[in-house]
């Protein structure tokens, strides 16, 4: 395969339409959109015609895939039972926004077992997942992004994406991999070549590399292991220019969406000057 394709999350403000000439815009390849308010619990389906004129924009653009992002509210591993069965209902709502639109799937945050036993915890992260994909059939992925934070905060790692995903045994179950929380959670210590083999070697061995379908591509605020999830541009974080160099080398990451989520050079989101910068890696 010829370089990936590099895109970015994009604002739907006036219509989730609009989002295809904001990706224009920065040159972006694939996309990313909120389909509801990623801040409250409510999640409205788009009406039949914003969903024709969603579909008409793509195909116009020839931009794609497009994968949503859910809630940040979301903790399917919560303690508190009231906050996972809303976390779930949640999640079956976006879910549902991007089979709608015929989106590749819905990018999500597990959640943290926040003081819950962790084997019980991931149980029923297990059992909600398994519901969500009942109650929403489709086409649309399910993605699991890795987490940047502690101990507590769950699919920090390889291994446990890896039994989420075998145990939930559904081929709707996809990873999503941010650099910058592999990064903060101390997953990956540096982004050399020796060490992204070795990183990308276990994401094989315990997830299967063809169960990633996305990268989101961010450069870290905060320093290795901080446990503290702040993006930054391509080159001016932690990971560094060099980093994005050598991880754009690992050929096995090539078929997948690669998506911006930084804070951009004005602090407006995700621009051309951070889409050219990860393209000029690939060159």
């Amino acid at each position: 395969m010829n370089k990936p394709k590099i895109g970015a999350h994009v604002s739907t403000a006036g219509g989730l339409w609009t989002a295809f000439g904001r990706a224009k815009e920065i040159s972006a390849e694939c996309i990313q959109i909120f389909g509801a308010s990623p801040r409250m619990w409510q999640a409205k389906l788009p009406g039949a015609d914003e969903v024709k004129k969603f579909k008409e924009e793509e195909k116009r653009s020839g931009i794609g895939p497009v994968f949503l992002h859910a809630s940040y509210l979301i903790n399917l591993g919560s303690p508190k039972k009231s906050l996972a069965e809303i976390s779930a209902k949640n999640l079956s709502a976006h879910l549902k926004i991007a089979e709608a639109l015929g989106a590749a799937g819905l990018i999500f945050h597990i959640g943290s077992s926040a003081g819950m036993d962790k084997e019980k915890s991931l149980a029923q992260v297990i059992f909600f997942m398994k519901k969500i994909l009942v109650d929403v059939p489709g086409k649309s992925f399910l993605v699991m992004e890795n987490a940047a934070g502690g101990g507590e905060k769950i699919g920090k790692n390889a291994e446990e994406l890896g039994l989420i995903l075998k145990k939930v045994g559904s081929g709707r179950v996809k990873v999503c991999m941010d650099t910058a929380h592999a990064f903060e959670s101390g997953v990956i210590k540096e982004f050399s070549a020796a060490e992204i083999k070795k990183f990308v070697d276990e994401l094989d061995g315990k997830i299967g590399i063809q169960n990633i379908v996305a990268i989101h591509a961010n450069d870290s605020k905060t320093p290795w292991n901080s446990h503290n999830d702040r993006h930054e541009n391509i080159g001016e974080g932690f990971i560094g220019l060099s980093g994005f160099k050598a991880l754009a080398r690992e050929k096995r990451l090539w078929d997948k969406a690669w998506l911006l989520e930084v804070p951009g050079f004005k602090n407006e989101g995700p621009d051309k000057k951070n889409v050219d910068i990860l393209k000029d890696c690939f060159e």
